[in-house]
């Protein structure tokens, strides 16, 4: 990458809200359903039709204008954004222009260890469009499914603050992260639950911002980086040639790895907006703003920062389980209270929960294990009453079923020797019956002190507190 150039990225990102009906009617709203069977005359937008605005869609957005810190318009309207387009059977999309509900906010990201605050311009919220399906099967034509029409959208439109696509990604994963905290989002990025349009532009270090470009639609946060870093290496390709930026909207061709021309950039003027006059003014009471302000819970910034100022985690554990909903409340309920120590539960999250919940694809929520059992089981390690490899025997168990971790440990015969007479008795009969090692050992090879501690291990059927033993056989080497 050519170092005289600085990369400018905006992001626009559209988060699909979990409500259980659309934005303007009483249909579903709900994902893999059969073809055009969640459409009513409203969404279908047949003649003589009045929408009617779904309260729980502005609750849903003043709540993550909250959370990007975002002064909330109480008062604000939507408006008709005129396109056409084969999926959108109005010929335009209910949106909001000038007074979007949520505006003038800021998030704050870590990247590589430091923090970095990217402005919010606006939240607003909007109807989707319905779906284009293409197929082999349909001989060179297209298929339109409207279950998607009317499903309600938050758009967040972000400064063009970010310098990097490392910086773009991590944006864009708090944004996921604060959805997920805040419950109004399933997140499902592989259903096109969030997606977003990237903005980029480039320039030389010193000088105006260069002409963007933006692409449409992309789905996935590694296909964000992917593309941004290629429109950047393109957009430097021509200026160096002598050529211009043209501002227009691309599609980014993953499986390629290239961003295509669609068409010349719109600007607002280009959609015609006005006031959509089939509803009223939006007006939501002081009184309710502040309640769901008060809603909020602990966002995953003050999370990383509370797990490694206050818990003493490192940086990249605490991001790991703040990022993930489930993973934290687990982690917070296991250490609350001076429960579990929060290295030692981090260390179990991160290993063998997370192995777990990888290799079967489940969520901890389907699963029997819960923190009061995790608690428990670290608790019986960190007091040497079992070992650390029988505990992971013991977690194989209570992840999957709902027995008592005691009974277990009894049934199983895990319970830990930590008797001191016992130990040294042990440690005698391995140190007589192995005198090779004893004088290896003696003779300066400290290898042999690990074979005769795994001795000791084996004679006791590996229910020798491990530590003990080896300070015992170190103990008696030395006499």
């Amino acid at each position: 990458m050519n170092d005289e150039y600085e990369v400018v990225i905006g992001l626009e990102t559209h988060a699909e809200l979990s409500t259980e009906s659309k934005i303007y009617c009483s249909c579903k709203n709900k994902f893999g359903i059969e073809v055009n069977t969640e459409v009513c005359p409203i969404c279908m937008a047949l003649p003589g039709t009045l929408p009617t605005l779904n309260e729980r869609v502005v609750d849903y957005a003043i709540k993550m204008g909250h959370a990007l810190n975002c002064k909330i318009n109480r008062v604000c309207k939507q408006d008709r954004k005129n396109y056409f387009y084969p999926d959108l059977p109005k010929a335009y999309q209910i949106s909001q222009s000038d007074i979007p509900l949520c505006e003038n906010g800021y998030v704050d990201i870590l990247v590589n260890g430091e923090s970095k605050r990217i402005g919010i311009t606006r939240i607003h919220i909007e109807e989707d469009a319905g779906k284009l399906l293409h197929a082999t099967s349909f001989e060179g034509s297209s298929l339109v499914d409207l279950n998607r029409c009317g499903v309600p959208l938050i758009e967040i439109v972000s400064e063009p603050d970010m310098r990097s696509s490392a910086e773009a990604k991590a944006y864009l994963e708090t944004l996921k992260s604060i959805l997920s905290y805040l419950d109004i989002c399933d997140c499902k990025m592989q259903e096109g639950s969030i997606r977003c349009d990237v903005n980029v532009s480039v320039h030389k270090k010193g000088t105006p911002f260069g002409t963007r470009t933006e692409m449409k639609n992309v789905n996935s946060f590694s296909a964000a980086v992917r593309g941004i870093e290629y429109e950047q290496k393109r957009q430097i390709a021509a200026l160096e040639a002598g050529e211009t930026v043209v501002q227009e909207t691309r599609r980014w061709d993953d499986a390629q790895g290239i961003s295509v021309s669609m068409r010349t950039k719109e600007d607002a003027h280009d959609y015609r907006y006005f006031p959509e006059p089939d509803l009223l003014t939006i007006s939501v009471d002081e009184k309710r703003v502040e309640e769901l302000k008060a809603q909020i819970p602990e966002l995953p910034t003050q999370k990383i920062l509370r797990y490694v100022q206050k818990l003493g985690l490192p940086q990249q554990d605490a991001t790991i389980i703040a990022e993930n909903v489930d993973l934290a409340n687990f982690f917070d309920e296991c250490t609350q209270k001076g429960g579990a120590s929060p290295k030692i539960a981090a260390n179990w999250l991160l290993g063998d929960i997370s192995k777990y919940l990888n290799e079967t694809g489940k969520t901890l929520g389907e699963t029997k294990l819960t923190p009061e059992k995790m608690t428990e089981l670290i608790g019986y390690i960190e007091k040497n009453t079992i070992s650390t490899a029988s505990g992971k025997k013991i977690f194989e168990i209570i992840v999957a079923e709902d027995k008592p971790i005691k009974q277990l440990i009894d049934d199983m015969g895990l319970a830990q020797v930590s008797d001191t007479s016992e130990l040294e008795a042990l440690a005698d009969k391995v140190l007589a019956e192995n005198e090779p090692s004893v004088t290896s050992y003696k003779n300066g090879k400290t290898n042999a002190l690990g074979y005769l501690v795994g001795q000791c291990m084996k004679a006791s059927k590996g229910k020798a507190n491990p530590g003990m033993m080896k300070e015992i056989i170190l103990k008696k080497l030395g006499e």
